[in-house]
């Protein structure tokens, strides 16, 4: 199968093509870098020359594997979109991917587990979760402060890519996993792994996990 992969949910992103075999297999052909603040000029030219450079056409794509958040509010508003539109156009299911799910169940850890990325402003993207075996259940996903953030951590062990939270979490007596930054291969195999249990979504449903409002709704919110 041909997969799309998109990710618009940092400061920069990428777009990656993939293919996968019903074995397990996933085999990341190439990965198309997008220079942050120009993902709405930049996505759909790139997914066409990703697909031209090996000889494929849109058609030709099976799935779209799309990370749906935490992150940037214009970044994933308009990644997700531009996924949507190919995705009716097609009629081809989309497999959305929550970036602290990964880190959860990339570190192969059992019991509770909590995923943590930096959400900047002195905020934490959280995630905490209950793993057992292949069983998998989200307690929750939330923003929270850093000063939140252990606390709410206490009992669980702590994935994390960022060795600031990573310190935090070791000084508090926490367990904690040094992971690597989600990056595009990751996200095919994971999306590929959702896409075989059936874990996909319509343009329709298709929805973005910003955790954080916009800067134009805090804004209203703090005016009125």
């Amino acid at each position: 199968m041909l997969l799309l992969i998109t990710d618009t949910s940092g400061r920069n992103g990428n777009v990656a093509l993939a293919r996968a075999t019903e074995s397990g297999n996933v085999d990341v052909l190439e990965v198309v870098p997008l220079a942050g603040g120009m993902f709405s000029a930049q996505l759909v030219p790139q997914i066409a020359a990703l697909l031209k450079n090996h000889g494929f056409s849109k058609t030709q794509i099976d799935a779209f594997i799309v990370v749906s958040g935490p992150g940037s509010f214009t970044g994933l508003r308009v990644g997700l979109a531009a996924i949507k539109a190919l995705a009716e156009i097609l009629k081809k299911p989309i497999v959305p991917v929550s970036l602290l799910e990964l880190l959860a169940v990339d570190s192969r850890a059992q019991g509770k587990v909590v995923a943590a990325l930096d959400g900047g402003r002195r905020e934490v993207f959280f995630g905490a979760y209950e793993i057992a075996g292949e069983s998998f259940r989200v307690l929750c996903e939330e923003l929270l402060s850093q000063a939140d953030f252990v606390s709410a951590a206490r009992g669980s062990i702590v994935v994390t890519p960022d060795a600031a939270l990573a310190a935090s979490a070791k000084a508090a007596g926490l367990p904690v996993i040094a992971a690597d930054p989600p990056n595009a291969t990751m996200i095919a195999r994971f999306g590929w792994k959702k896409l075989q249990a059936g874990a996909t979504v319509s343009p329709e449903q298709l929805e973005a996990n910003y955790m954080r409002r916009s800067d134009a709704e805090m804004f209203v919110k703090q005016s009125s």
